[in-house]
């Protein structure tokens, strides 16, 4: 195997060529090797001339002990071979024995292949690390294919809550991570400005606007938006207008605070955002694809390949026939499609449905060039994923892809304790009242340390501590402690040059202790979870592997508190001295490397 795994991509707006390094997975490297001695077992007749080598696949064995890679590649075609699959699992252990980089081969139960690399092969990984810095992981994988990430989508009546920050969270790690695995990436907001809840709004506003003129309003009425945040908008309006809306009807102000409270509602959503450091590409609102037809279109392009009908429905689940009234309704054939039963596009007053506004949506966006969406929902919408999948199916003609990634409750604790309310929003604890209260950095980091189909626990206590059981604290810790020895290195030895692209050309080979081959092992994986992770969409992959990287520095500095022989600075030995600090460096640039993609600052010192 070539020890060097990168290469040199030419690309650049205008015809400009610019040069790229892109370190490659050496997993997929290893692949590749395999294929090619494959290829050898074909040309020699062991193995037929048509073979699907996608299907091979090189992963790390679940057991370190195994080695440091494992391929299924004989069991893939020893049936076609008219082999069992230990007999060609041989015949392809030879021919591996002989690649550059790998030192053993072995054999495993029915006739998995294991491979153990030389550290040599490892310790290139370092140099591959300094030599492109926080672009090592990015991939070419995704060849620029366009994908629509659209996440929050919070109706704009009122501040984010903790609940859209985690789909916040998640869909913007997501879109970096599809962006460093070579996906052109969008990042959509979707509005939903066209419903009743923003009449409902209007009217809280409404309220809001004559307090501010003076009147005592009382209690906040039932099914009114009670939270402070509209007393400011109020009086932003009284003072526009004065008493204009005061005594007049419904109907007569109604359209205006609808307008005045969305656009107030999406400044205070922005900023919250803001402070998140979330910020989207695309803000596309409901209203607007209404008024411009594009629902009218979305329906009209359905019913012309006849996936439209008016028909009456079953009872939904759990209804009685005494309190069902069947009608006929204008239905989407979403059953053809694999949804569970067809879904109702017009009110019984002509209006669309929600559903008729979501489908234009996702209309609008592949007609923009997004074949491949990803939407990333609240837990609430789990039984909206089958329907929107089938309306994606179809007014793609079956050429588009939709992911849909619910995100759980956040419950909020403080030292063990539910934390539930909030003054200024009345029901629910804001967005920005988390960030300030625990910083940017932390908020994005914890989100991700679930799955996001799992209930997280978030506690303002525990996600604050300083401790390894603090795992934003952890990560960042280990980037702030090899900042620190790098300043004692330069403190030990004056003007020796410590630079990156000094430490490239010094011996690594002096690297061979089991606890330092292990973090090389583990940052060189870094290119792999980042392909692997952006395949899945799951970005929380991202912070279970900085919290692994964090782990395995930590307990080798640790052991150097007590062995001597181990700590990264020997004031005698500027040779293992720059190894060793090549190798933490190359950790500290994966940790800033990934912490990039989750939005969260590398601390020089903490």
């Amino acid at each position: 195997m070539a020890q060097n795994t990168g290469r040199l991509l030419a690309i650049g707006p205008n015809s400009q060529i610019t040069k790229v390094f892109i370190a490659m997975n050496v997993f997929s490297q290893l692949k590749s090797d395999i294929e090619g001695q494959i290829a050898v077992l074909q040309t020699e007749g062991v193995l037929s001339g048509d073979l699907d080598v996608s299907r091979v696949t090189v992963e790390p064995p679940r057991d370190p002990s195994h080695g440091d890679a494992a391929t299924n590649a004989a069991m893939l075609f020893a049936k076609g071979a008219g082999m069992k699959p230990r007999d060609l699992a041989e015949k392809l252990a030879d021919k591996l024995r002989a690649v550059p980089g790998i030192s053993a081969v072995e054999i495993a139960g029915p006739g998995f292949i294991n491979l153990r690399m030389a550290n040599d092969f490892w310790l290139s990984q370092i140099t591959e690390v300094l030599n492109v810095g926080t672009a090592y992981g990015d991939s070419p994988m995704g060849q620029g294919e366009r994908v629509n990430v659209e996440y929050v989508s919070a109706n704009p009546t009122g501040p984010m809550h903790v609940g859209h920050c985690r789909g916040a969270v998640v869909g913007d790690v997501l879109a970096n991570l599809l962006s460093k695995a070579g996906y052109d990436v969008t990042k959509e907001y979707y509005v939903n400005d066209a419903g009743a809840q923003v009449d409902v709004l209007a009217r809280s506003l409404h309220l809001r606007y004559r307090e501010a003129l003076g009147q005592d309003i009382g209690t906040i009425p039932a099914g009114l938006y009670p939270g402070d945040y509209l007393v400011a908008p109020g009086k932003k309006l009284a003072a526009r207008d004065g008493d204009k809306w005061l005594d007049q009807p419904e109907e007569t102000w109604l359209q205006e605070f609808r307008g005045f409270a969305i656009s107030e509602m999406m400044g205070l959503i922005r900023d919250d955002l803001a402070q998140l450091g979330v910020e989207h590409d695309v803000f596309t609102s409901e209203a607007a694809l209404v008024a411009a037809g594009k629902v009218q279109s979305a329906f009209d392009f359905l019913e012309s390949k006849g996936d439209i009908y008016v028909g009456v429905l079953e009872p939904p689940k759990g209804k009685t026939p005494d309190d069902w009234e069947p009608r006929p309704q204008t239905l989407f054939r979403s059953t053809e499609f694999g949804d569970d039963v067809d879904r109702p596009l017009k009110k019984s007053d002509g209006s669309w449905t929600y559903f008729a506004s979501d489908i234009a949506c996702h209309f609008d966006k592949y007609e923009r060039g997004f074949a491949n969406m990803i939407d990333i929902f609240g837990a609430d919408h789990g039984g909206y994923v089958k329907r929107m999948k089938a309306a994606t199916k179809a007014i793609t003609g079956g050429n588009g892809s939709l992911d849909v990634k619910l995100c759980q409750l956040v419950n909020l604790f403080d030292n063990g304790e539910p934390v539930k309310m909030s003054k200024r929003s009345g029901t629910f604890v804001t967005l920005n009242e988390v960030v300030e209260q625990v910083g940017k950095d932390v908020v994005r980091f914890i989100m991700l340390t679930r799955k996001n189909d799992a209930t997280l626990d978030f506690d303002f206590a525990k996600v604050t501590e300083q401790s390894k059981d603090n795992p934003v604290f952890y990560v960042q810790y280990a980037h702030a402690r090899i900042s620190s020895v790098f300043r004692q290195a330069s403190e030990a030895f004056g003007n020796v040059d410590f630079s990156d692209a000094a430490l490239v050309g010094c011996d690594l080979s002096v690297l061979d202790s089991d606890e330092e081959m292990r973090l090389v092992r583990r940052i060189a994986e870094w290119p792999r979870i980042i392909e692997q992770a952006a395949t899945a969409h799951e970005p929380h992959r991202i912070a279970f592997f900085l919290s692994e990287v964090a782990a395995d520095f930590h307990s080798l500095w640790n052991r150097g508190r007590d062995n001597t022989e181990l700590r990264f600075i020997k004031a005698d030995d500027l040779a293992t001295t720059q190894a060793r600090l090549a190798m933490i460096r190359a950790v500290a640039l994966v940790i800033a490397s990934g912490l990039a993609v989750v939005g969260v600052s590398p601390l020089e010192e903490m």
